[in-house]
């Protein structure tokens, strides 16, 4: 087991020996206590000596327990203070939230003459807390001051030069730094391989990553971070995956982002899989890994293992509570998820912004109309939390779902700010729901002028007219779309077979076991007509004939995906699917009939929420 390191204020035994008083600092763990250690280290003349001055400061400066304003003062009244307890106040305000403070303090001490010389540490400090704060003309005097001083060759230096430039996408000044260094170590590597990634330079990031002598846990959780956040959860899987076959241990992050891929790519049994080797491990589940663990069942559907983690859990914060509350929510449990909204107030911890989205979110998808009311107006009277737009948002969700909708657009007139996309969104769902044509026109034009390049709004406006069967209006907007350089979003769904995650695009013909796919939608086609299925022809936004119609309607991506689970997985096995659109209506109804003449539950998730089907019958009670 390694030895943990001795806080920055404890002394070495030989400064104890020449100053008996700073032996107190090693016990010290509160300021009341560390002002009897300073008066005393005055008196006996201890804080005369800057190497038992600069422990003295290290503790107001940097420990939990002490003051930054005391350190600052006693910095101030120091009389022989260098560059070493300078930094000591830097490297303390460059770790906080909002990192001006040290460049106020950087620059007073050199306009007070107290920092006459700063080192390579104090160039260091003074550059990552310009890059934190976001003083990209601040960071350049900084770096102007390295050269003048000969410090810009140092490679601390140089690393948060190379985090600087990246900071602000400024690659080609990144590289130009990084490329200088002669002395490079992982942390150098590490810094540009993140930059690569902030700027979406996804293979030069690689080609960094790729080219490391040894790569540290650090270096796999960047990479796998960077390609989540730039959406290629496959990529991230497989390194996940390659970095267990290299017996590297992840940490934290890393299991984290890990859960986040299985989420997004509806990839349980991966999740699972992790869980059980985190178990294995004996590694702590840490109250971020279960909230992240919890988030995962619920985003693939699995709502009694999502639970099953929540009650296991140790400790549990608020996001916690609202990511259950939250899932549970868009998995059809809005009794469920109104209920644990109960108890998470009985155990003390408060609800926050994101807690009232899932309740909200509840109400809205139950139909619990005057519960969401209710719910909204205590987020200010009983929780003095003011409401953003998303809330708003999803207010006129609720409004709207329920047919409301002249309540819905009043709420719209009466926000205390812009409405933004997604409250006109909302409003526009709610017109599509209730075949309300004239309001969803005028709505839907207001999103095109905010949202021009969004395909999605031309095609639920067009889902609109189509169901009126206003096909010149259709054509207008598919026209309007081609000018516009608009192209639809095409519907893909994920199917998770084995462990091995399957994607289909709609119209698909590139699966290896395309012909068996094909034939099992023919038995499919067979089987639902002999239950008296009707294709839903209104959803093809094409004027074309009916049976052009039913052929469009039947390589859906979610149809193709529900084919090929039935042919890969035994019988019983629940099938997941994730949609990256809103399931149309004649899917839907596909899905529920399926799932009684096969017997088989299907959990369909779409952009929306989730449709747990079973016995011809879905979670959302045709609701959504």
């Amino acid at each position: 087991m390694a030895v943990p390191r001795p806080p920055p204020w404890a002394p070495p035994h030989e400064l104890v020996s020449r100053h008996p008083a700073l032996h107190h600092l090693l016990f010290c763990n509160s300021m009341p206590h560390f002002l009897q250690i300073h008066a005393l280290s005055i008196t006996s003349g201890s804080a005369s000596d800057n190497l038992a001055a600069a422990r003295i400061l290290s503790f107001p400066a940097l420990s939990p327990a002490g003051s930054l304003p005391y350190a600052r003062r006693l910095f101030l009244t120091t009389h022989k203070a260098d560059a070493f307890m300078a930094n000591i106040l830097l490297r303390a305000y460059a770790s906080l939230p909002n990192t001006i403070p040290a460049l106020s303090f950087f620059v007073e001490s050199l306009e007070s003459s107290r920092l006459h010389h700063p080192d390579a540490t104090t160039l260091a400090l003074a550059l990552k807390a310009s890059a934190d704060a976001g003083y990209l003309s601040f960071g350049k005097m900084v770096h102007a001051m390295a050269l003048k001083l000969a410090q810009a060759s140092d490679v601390s230096v140089q690393n948060f030069l190379v985090r600087l430039y990246a900071s602000f996408q400024l690659i080609k000044s990144a590289k130009l730094v990084f490329d200088g260094i002669s002395n490079f170590n992982n942390a150098s590597r590490n810094i540009m391989l993140g930059g690569y990634l902030n700027c979406g330079l996804l293979d030069d990031a690689r080609q960094v990553f790729d080219d490391m002598p040894v790569k540290g846990v650090i270096s796999w959780s960047v990479m796998i971070n960077g390609l989540v956040q730039n959406n290629r959860f496959k990529e991230a899987l497989e390194l996940f995956n390659m970095m267990l076959m290299e017996k590297m241990e992840p940490n934290e992050s890393i299991y984290v982002n890990v859960f986040s891929i299985c989420a997004h790519l509806g990839a349980v049994e991966q999740g699972r899989w992790v869980e059980n080797y985190l178990l294995k491990k004996d590694f702590t589940i840490t109250v971020r890994i279960g909230t992240a663990m919890i988030d995962m069942y619920l985003k693939c559907g699995c709502v009694e293992n999502a639970f099953n983690v929540f009650n296991l859990m140790q400790e549990k914060n608020s996001m916690t509570w609202s990511a259950m509350i939250t899932g549970l929510a868009i998995n059809g449990r809005g009794e469920d998820s109104l209920k644990l909204f109960s108890l998470m107030e009985l155990s003390g911890i408060s609800p926050n912004e994101v807690t009232f989205i899932g309740v909200l979110n509840a109400c809205s998808h139950s139909k619990l109309v005057d519960e969401g009311v209710k719910y909204f107006k205590s987020m200010v009277k009983v929780y003095n939390i003011q409401p953003d737009v998303h809330h708003y948002c999803c207010l006129v969700d609720l409004y709207g779902r329920a047919g409301m909708l002249a309540k819905a657009e009043e709420v719209i007139k009466n926000m205390p700010m812009e409405p933004n996309s997604a409250v006109w969104g909302s409003l526009l769902n709610a017109c599509r729901i209730h075949g309300n044509a004239c309001l969803g026109e005028k709505v839907g034009k207001k999103l095109l002028e905010l949202e021009p390049e969004n395909s999605g709004r031309y095609v639920l406006l067009s889902n609109i007219y189509a169901g009126r069967g206003m096909w010149e209006k259709v054509t207008e907007l598919r026209r309007i779309m081609k000018e516009r350089k608009v192209e639809k979003t095409p519907g893909s769904s994920f199917i998770d077979i084995k462990g091995e995650v399957h994607e289909f695009i709609a119209g698909d013909g590139s699966h290896p076991r395309k012909r068996k796919v094909y034939a099992k939608l023919e038995e499919m086609s067979s089987a639902l007509k002999l239950a008296g299925y009707k294709p839903r022809i209104k959803q093809v936004l094409i004027d074309m004939d009916e049976e052009e119609k039913e052929s469009s309607l039947y390589h859906h991506s979610e149809k193709l995906a529900l084919a090929f689970g039935l042919i890969g997985c035994e019988t019983g096995t629940t099938l997941r699917i994730m949609k990256n659109l809103r399931v149309c209506e004649d899917c839907h109804l596909v899905m529920k009939m399926i799932s009684k003449i096969y017997g088989r539950e299907i959990v369909l998730r779409d952009r929306c929420r989730f449709h747990h089907f079973r016995d011809g019958v879905c979670s959302c009670k045709d609701y959504w």
